[in-house]
């Protein structure tokens, strides 16, 4: 069974010949982290090899046999692997720049933020960038978060800028589920914010914000026949986990892959 790598975050660059790449921050520097048809390449291009970015990985068998069959045989990607943002910040970043947007505007608002405001590295077919450093949100101007699109988010970033300064070496070592219930006191980070940026950073999508619209956007294109829920109908979330029961690898592993079947489907 093939290996498929998820994009579902807004950093991976789309290149002619299939290869994908970004560049993430770890501890100790920033990497270049690309995909192509010979696998995974990773490269140092700034700071040291110390932290290395790290791949989760994924698979099929774990789904919850409780999920509708459609769904189940529609998932059966193979093997997946999604880098576990190594960056706190960008993950809390990325979490804040995707509110009220939908989710094309908050890729293209991303990435200007990055290329305007961030670091940027040579990657292994043009440039990459990385995210703008909480000191370096602090000291925007009002004037340029409205220039890349970001007015909106303004009060957010800075509020996590703040606090992120303050509270990220308690943060980084929580578990998903209690990094989620951390984040939401930074004023203008709510529960979706929170357990989008948590799951991002720790790999753990059984935090994911379950009733997410992109959730359920792409289940049901990938079992149309199902009576889904309505749109505005709050069963949703309990279907979903419920068909997991207390199995958190099989609720992972339902949400993931469906978040990696709809990135590659859009």
């Amino acid at each position: 069974m093939s290996t498929v790598l998820t994009i579902d975050h807004p950093a991976w660059q789309a290149y002619e010949d299939g290869t994908r790449a970004r560049a993430v921050h770890t501890a100790s520097g920033i990497w270049t982290v690309s995909h192509d048809r010979d696998g995974l390449h990773m490269a140092c291009v700034d700071g040291t090899e110390d932290v290395k970015p790290e791949f989760i990985t994924t698979d099929p068998a774990n789904l919850p046999p409780a999920a509708p069959a459609a769904l189940r045989e529609g998932l059966t990607l193979g093997v997946t692997q999604r880098l576990a943002n190594p960056w706190l910040w960008d993950a809390i970043t990325t979490a804040i720049l995707r509110q009220v947007v939908r989710a094309d505007q908050a890729r293209k608002v991303y990435r200007t933020w990055c290329s305007t405001y961030g670091t940027t590295v040579e990657g292994p077919q043009g440039p990459l960038a990385a995210v703008p450093t909480p000191a370096t949100v602090l000291d925007l101007t009002d004037e340029q978060f409205a220039a890349v699109g970001a007015k909106f988010h303004r009060t957010a970033l800075l509020a996590a800028a703040t606090e992120y300064e303050r509270t990220h070496r308690d943060w980084e070592v929580l578990h998903a589920s209690d990094l989620a219930a951390g984040l939401t006191r930074i004023p203008r980070i709510g529960p979706w914010t929170a357990a989008a940026a948590a799951t991002d950073y720790t790999g753990d999508f059984s935090a994911y914000p379950h009733d997410d619209l992109a959730v359920r956007t792409w289940a049901a294109k990938i079992a149309p026949a199902y009576p889904w829920p309505g749109k505005k109908d709050k069963a949703f979330g309990p279907l979903w986990t419920g068909w997991a029961g207390s199995d958190r690898t099989a609720l992972h592993t339902l949400t993931l892959a469906t978040l990696t079947w709809g990135a590659h489907a859009r």
